[in-house]
């Protein structure tokens, strides 16, 4: 799957900007819980990504990013579908997330981050700012629920 990862972008030479993110989740009393991320320049809520470095690969664009807005280091499970849509510039973007589960760390609010949170899958669904991250919580809950996935 690494390689195929590293292809994406020379498979899609419309995307102007490439980033990566990761959907952080955990098993607890509650059921399935996912991380979510707010963001007050924008006021939203969504999951941890950003933009490629030069050179960066997608699933180290993924684990970076997930690090510096969560301050959780994070092992990658299953890579999720591609999320494509219009940024704020009007730019085709094309974000990367793959499943991750938290080794260690812990959440300092920062410049692009004042909080994170735990949210259960309905929660989550209600808690989202974007379509787009509504609509990745099918694909979520198909690879949480694969026998392969990382627990």
């Amino acid at each position: 799957m690494a390689n195929a990862s590293v292809r994406l972008p020379a498979q899609h030479p419309e995307v102007e900007v490439w980033a990566a993110g990761g959907v952080v989740w955990r098993r607890s009393d509650a059921g399935i819980e996912l991380l979510l991320v707010h963001r007050p320049t924008h006021r939203d809520w969504t999951f941890p990504k950003g933009k490629l470095d030069p050179g960066e690969t997608l699933r180290r664009c993924a684990r970076r990013e997930v690090e510096e807005e969560t301050g959780f280091v994070c092992s990658t499970g299953a890579r999720l579908p591609l999320v494509t849509y219009r940024d704020a510039q009007r730019n085709r973007k094309a974000v990367v997330y793959w499943m991750m589960t938290v080794d260690g760390g812990s959440f300092v609010p920062n410049q692009e981050v004042d909080a994170v949170a735990w949210f259960d899958l309905e929660s989550a669904r209600a808690s989202l700012s974007y379509q787009r991250d509504v609509d990745l919580l099918d694909e979520i809950a198909a690879a949480i629920a694969s026998p392969t996935v990382r627990t």
